[in-house]
């Protein structure tokens, strides 16, 4: 039964052969028509093919493209984000130069004085700098009552000390009272802190003298007289100078030279008012010795 299906199968297949080979032997005339049905049918199809295939190819292209695309936008952001933090770290180095500079500057305006330099490390929770701390303390020399400059003139004065902190009461405080004086004239007056009035970016002066010569614009330095104060460091410009009701005194407004809203270096003058005043006493004192030992020399002789 299997021998016979084979042998079927074997002279189909032979026949089909033979149609083959008879085909392809008879003249093109005759399979021109065969050609041109054969074209109805496939050249459609093959227009299909090609259109779904360029389609693929270009939606494969521009998913390639959109690729690139994002990776050159995420490498564009990155760029872009590293050069926004370089160019703000190079901005923030620019200023704190800047206010080094400054406080070099300040520190060879008062030579005269021994200072250390130190950092603001907090203060209160108003907007300026009323009482703030720094980083330097009782380890570096620093002693309550010494004076803290910055921005052209005096911030305030040490209250507190520990071993590598200090405590500064500004003087813009409301407690805050410094003994001054006109660089020009001469002339006393003193400077009361005042926040309520430093929202104008004022301080209050009062105890002029109706004769004196203080007027508007003037130096306003620490005087003589200051018993923690020491002389000569500038404070501010005088403003506004009336004549009082009293029709005595004089009083009116100071500008600070110092900026209360953006400390962020100081320098301590770690010399105190009082030993400069023992150092006077005790040179008056040798001053006198010497003087009066050669008065007597002179009445020896």
């Amino acid at each position: 039964m299997e021998s016979k299906r084979s042998k079927y199968v074997l002279i189909a297949l032979t026949v089909f052969c033979v149609l083959l080979i008879g085909l392809t032997s008879i003249h093109d005339e005759w399979l021109a028509p065969l050609r041109t049905g054969v074209g109805y049918f496939l050249i459609p199809v093959q227009s299909g093919v090609n259109s779904v295939g360029s389609a693929i190819y270009d939606e494969i292209i521009d998913y390639s493209k959109l690729k690139n695309a994002l990776d050159e936008n995420k490498e564009m952001k990155d760029i872009i984000t590293q050069l926004t933090e370089e160019n703000t770290r190079l901005q923030s180095e620019e200023f704190e130069l800047k206010r080094l500079r400054e406080l070099y500057n300040l520190d060879q305006d008062y030579s005269h004085y021994q200072k250390v330099g130190a950092r603001v490390i907090a203060n209160d929770s108003s907007n300026w700098f009323q009482i703030f701390r720094i980083d330097k303390g009782s380890k570096d020399g620093i002693a309550v009552d010494m004076n803290v400059v910055a921005g052209g003139g005096l911030v305030g004065i040490v209250t507190d000390v520990g071993a590598n902190y200090a405590t500064v009461r500004s003087i813009i405080d409301d407690s805050s009272r410094v003994s001054g004086m006109a660089m020009q004239s001469g002339d006393s007056c003193i400077i009361a802190g005042d926040l309520t009035l430093f929202k104008e970016g004022r301080l209050r002066i009062t105890n002029v003298l109706k004769e004196s010569d203080l007027k508007d614009g003037d130096k306003i330095v620490t005087s003589n007289i200051s018993s923690v104060f020491l002389p000569g460091i500038l404070v501010g410009y005088a403003a506004d100078i009336t004549n009082d009701s009293n029709n005595v005194t004089k009083s009116g407004y100071l500008i600070p030279a110092a900026q209360f809203d953006s400390l962020q270096e100081v320098l301590v003058i770690t010399q105190l008012k009082a030993d400069t005043m023992t150092e006077e006493d005790s040179s008056d004192k040798a001053q006198g010795e010497q003087t009066k030992t050669s008065e007597n020399e002179s009445v020896t002789q």
